[in-house]
């Protein structure tokens, strides 16, 4: 059994310890204009955009020293809050990168009916600017957006997420005002949030991201559940980071402190109903289906989704380290903004101990990144179970009518937590990869015009030839352009076959070229590779040119190209 295993395994069984609400520390501040609605409501309610505009207006002038901002602003117009937490202050980007410290960025309420982390939020600021966590913030600068989806937020309603266990009081939407769910937006960027938000991540530039959720679904015995990112394009040492020193290491402190228990984010499914890719991936590696169908009734625990599109997946495609947070939905209210707050505090407390070793790796991912050297680039993936089984905690609920709505809610039952052994599908495999290009080209017209304004959103660097140029480059030759038969935010995606020729081809100036010698190489390469299941192609910023027998209209550089170029502003 391997080393990862075997703390896998500590961390799923561990001490069967149960929090009780009743133990929780009284961390509610004495002073009415300190205190979170969620507080004040005896966590019947959740908080209004202008009750944490006001929160955080309280602890700006209490602590001059944090600083509070704004980031963008949403579809209807409600600006974007941030905080600014360090010790000394930092005024600028430029300054906290100057400060050799790491840079934290926790962001909450992306689903606005997910509310628990915009209150752990709150409370956790409250603790950092003037009481017993501020020690912490001589170790890091903190970056806080406690309220990302405004205006979802706003439309609070006893009748969203019913079955969840409060607030009584109702909560917000997960779409946001255009009617999108932001946490699908990241690669597209149709919303101005997700614009925003992408800004936020190019000037700040993070080394860690942490995001804040409500998981659904499945009964099971976590009080929150958490995910590193999950696409194997994103650096090997970032994602064995992640998943061998920093999550196993937070998990145990958040079940030792705060009796809390953790493990990785998933829900319980069959043998039988694992998806299709999986199943043709293990045909082919091995012969032989892994998952025999005479075994249906075999439990598995299984991730989510590999893509880009959601955000723990995207951050990890920006060469940096990233958390997704899901509280347990079936845990009360006041459990779930307490399991929510305690996680980030361990969180914080483990970068406080090992900054500079997390500074250090992504200063050497970077490095590395801009060195040219040729990489892997996975273009299929399938879910792949780690090689033993793992006693995932079942856990079961009760159920109970709602005083507002009569609708049944489902709340967790505390001391029921069975440790199960069966196969954990928590990671992802690449089926099948290209080789990544030195640069990608694209020829002026239409299709540059088209794809500049996404690719300069994401931060990524273009230049533009300056005059003709006659360049090898391999073009694809589309076969077949599969496109979705429903409707999936807005679109339906698109999916490429075809194959890849060599050749010459004159670009004329005003042509675009993307280097991937970049800290940003596996998020270019993303969204530009023709058969890419989260890029431009899927997302139909392309579609008028995509037909079969027609070559697709961004060309991949294999060597080093040193023709005249400027960089674009």
């Amino acid at each position: 059994m391997s080393i990862l295993t075997l703390t896998l395994l500590c961390l799923t069984v561990g001490p069967l310890s149960h929090w009780r609400e009743e133990s929780l520390p009284k961390r509610t501040s004495s002073d009415p204009a300190l205190q979170s609605r969620a507080e004040a409501s005896g966590y019947e309610e959740t908080s209004r955009y202008e009750d944490v505009v006001r929160f955080l207006g309280v602890l700006q002038r209490l602590a001059p020293g944090v600083r509070l901002e704004h980031f963008g602003s949403s579809e209807e117009g409600r600006p974007l809050p941030l905080m600014i937490l360090a010790d000394p202050p930092v005024s600028d980007p430029a300054q906290a990168h100057r400060s050799g410290k790491p840079i934290v960025f926790v962001m909450a309420n992306i689903h606005a009916g997910e509310v628990e982390g915009k209150e752990a939020m709150l409370h956790l600021t409250r603790r950092l600017t003037v009481g017993d966590l501020r020690p912490l913030l001589r170790s890091m600068v903190l970056l806080v957006a406690p309220i990302y989806n405004a205006d979802g937020n706003e439309r609070i309603d006893v009748e969203h997420r019913t079955a969840q266990n409060g607030p009584l009081g109702g909560v917000g939407t997960r779409e946001n005002g255009q009617g999108l769910d932001l946490n699908r937006d990241y690669m597209k960027l149709e919303s101005v949030e997700a614009r925003a938000l992408v800004g936020l991540f190019h000037r700040w530039d993070p080394h860690l991201t942490v995001d804040l959720h409500t998981s659904n679904g499945s009964y099971h015995g976590y009080h929150l559940t958490y995910s590193p990112s999950l696409n194997p394009n994103a650096d090997s040492r970032l994602i064995g980071f992640e998943r061998k020193r920093m999550l196993p290491a937070i998990g145990k402190a958040l079940l030792k402190r705060h009796q809390f228990r953790s493990y990785y984010y998933g829900n319980f499914a069959t043998r039988e109903r694992m998806d299709r890719e999986s199943e043709t991936f293990e045909l082919q590696r091995t012969g032989k289906a892994a998952l025999p169908d005479d075994r249906p009734e075999t439990r598995i625990w299984r991730t989510f989704d590999h893509r880009p599109m959601f955000g723990n997946n995207y951050v990890g495609l920006r060469n940096r380290l990233t958390i997704l947070s899901e509280a347990y939905s079936y845990l009360s209210f006041r459990g779930r903004v307490a399991v929510t707050e305690a996680f980030v505090e361990e969180i914080l407390h483990y970068v406080a101990g090992e900054g500079a070793a997390i500074v250090d790796l992504i200063r050497q991912v970077d490095l590395d990144a801009t060195s040219g050297k040729k990489r892997p680039l996975g273009v299929d993936f399938a879910l792949t179970a780690l090689p033993k089984p793992v006693p995932i905690l079942v856990g079961e609920i009760r159920k109970e009518r709602h005083p507002k709505t009569g609708r049944e809610m489902r709340l967790m039952v505390e001391e029921k937590a069975t440790p199960m052994p069966m196969p954990d599908y928590g990671t992802f495999t690449a089926t099948r990869t290209v080789e990544a290009p030195n640069a990608y080209l694209i020829p002026a017209g239409e299709v540059a015009t088209k794809l500049l304004p996404n690719l300069r959103q994401h931060g990524i660097p273009v230049e533009t030839l300056t005059e003709e140029a006659e360049v090898k480059v391999d073009s694809f030759l589309i076969e077949r352009v599969n496109k979705a038969a429903r409707v999936f935010q807005g679109h339906r995606e698109v999916r490429l076959e075809g194959k890849f020729q060599s050749g010459s081809r004159a670009f004329p100036a005003g042509s675009l070229l993307i280097r991937t010698a970049h800290p940003l190489h596996a998020l270019i390469a993303y969204l530009l590779e023709p058969e890419s299941d989260n890029g431009y192609v899927r997302w139909n910023f392309l579609d008028p040119w995509l037909e079969k027998k027609v070559i697709y209209p961004v060309y991949r550089v294999g060597a080093h190209f040193s023709g005249a170029t400027r960089l674009l502003p």
